[in-house]
């Protein structure tokens, strides 16, 4: 099969289109034909070696959300047959005991991850436990599909089942046309929550404002915690989401309400930051938590919910770009330049 990947860590230069093994697959599993691959920032992090999951090896086939057509079963296959358009659940947790992929389902120890651990979506062909790809309307593009599994199962994860975000509470978040926050914007509005949203830009701003967020402004020259306590009548918000890390950190705590809840699922500008003020937290009652990896038992259901709302134009993919994969190396150096205004797509056989 043809594969874009990197066998050392580096700029976008390291990436290679060129011929890679064809997957085997076990007697649990099933063989996609990748249509379209998003790309996701930990692509990025991992090929230049900032950061990488335990279980990461060289080469390194990314792309861990994904979407296309199965080619092959396994014996032990059921309720999936070859010529199925599907998304694939990228995390390996929960994995069929009887997959190859099974032993890496450890959600507090080594996770694995299609495209992140094991060989990914960049490849033109994937092998996936059967039990991890979920049926794709035949009314969505695989492009809409690619851009759904980690952004919008990390923050469904997130707001709800770690943050308990509620109909009418007020939520904070930082980089509008990330992947996460896109995802994050709309799914917090179909909840009923008011959602505030900060951005490089006013036109990144522009994007969060289409989605349903209440208020936006620009996070460079604003105070953030006054722009939030103003929007708010003084009181703060009741929660906020945050990958950005150590860039806005402090201002992010201050702008809690009291019993508001700061949930982590990111570390984009750093792993290392302080608490400004112990005070803060106790006076206010404030809580800081960390979101883990999502459930792939939640998978189907989410999934549903979100081809239902593009269905009826109340969610977006909210893709910028679409390149082929040959040229996957230019659309990561798009996104890393940080002037995208949504996700970068890359396609097979286009």
């Amino acid at each position: 099969m043809k594969a874009l990947f990197y066998s050392e860590h580096g700029a976008a230069q390291v990436l290679r289109y060129e011929n890679r093994p064809d997957p085997t697959i076990g007697p649990a599993d099933v063989l996609i034909q990748v249509a379209a691959t998003a790309i996701n920032r930990l692509d990025i992090v991992q090929r230049h070696g900032w950061f990488t999951l335990p279980g990461f090896t060289l080469p390194q086939i990314a792309g861990m959300d994904m979407a296309g057509t199965v080619v092959e079963i396994g014996r032990d296959v059921s309720g999936v047959k070859t010529g199925d358009r599907v998304v694939v659940d990228p995390s390996l947790h929960g994995v069929s005991a009887h997959s190859s992929f099974a032993g890496h389902g450890e959600r507090y120890g080594e996770l694995g991850v299609l495209g992140a651990t094991h060989p990914g979506g960049y490849g033109e062909l994937c092998a996936v436990s059967a039990d991890h790809v979920h049926p794709l309307p035949a009314d969505l593009s695989f492009a809409d599909a690619a851009v759904f599994p980690t952004a919008w199962m990390t923050t469904h994860h997130a707001l709800f089942r770690i943050g308990e975000l509620q109909a009418g509470e007020t939520l904070l978040l930082h980089g509008a046309t990330s992947a996460l926050t896109l995802a994050a914007t709309q799914l917090a509005v179909a909840a009923n929550a008011k959602v505030f949203v900060t951005a490089a830009t006013e036109e990144k701003c522009a994007v969060a404002m289409a989605l349903g967020a209440t208020a936006t402004t620009t996070n460079r020259d604003t105070d953030v915690t006054a722009w939030v306590m103003h929007q708010t009548e003084g009181q703060g918000v009741n929660m906020v989401l945050d990958h950005v890390g150590p860039a806005l950190w402090e201002p992010t705590l201050f702008a809690l309400a009291p019993q508001g809840r700061l949930v982590t699922c990111g570390n984009t500008t750093g792993d290392s930051v302080s608490i400004p003020s112990l005070g803060f937290l106790f006076q206010r009652g404030a809580q800081i938590k960390g979101s883990d990896a999502y459930f792939s038992t939640d998978f189907a259901d989410v999934w549903k919910r979100y081809c239902q709302g593009i269905r009826q134009s109340r969610f977006s993919s909210q893709i910028h770009r679409q390149h082929p994969i040959e040229d996957g190396a230019q659309a990561q150096r798009e996104l890393e330049a940080g002037n995208t205004l949504g996700r970068m797509v890359l396609l097979h056989g286009s």
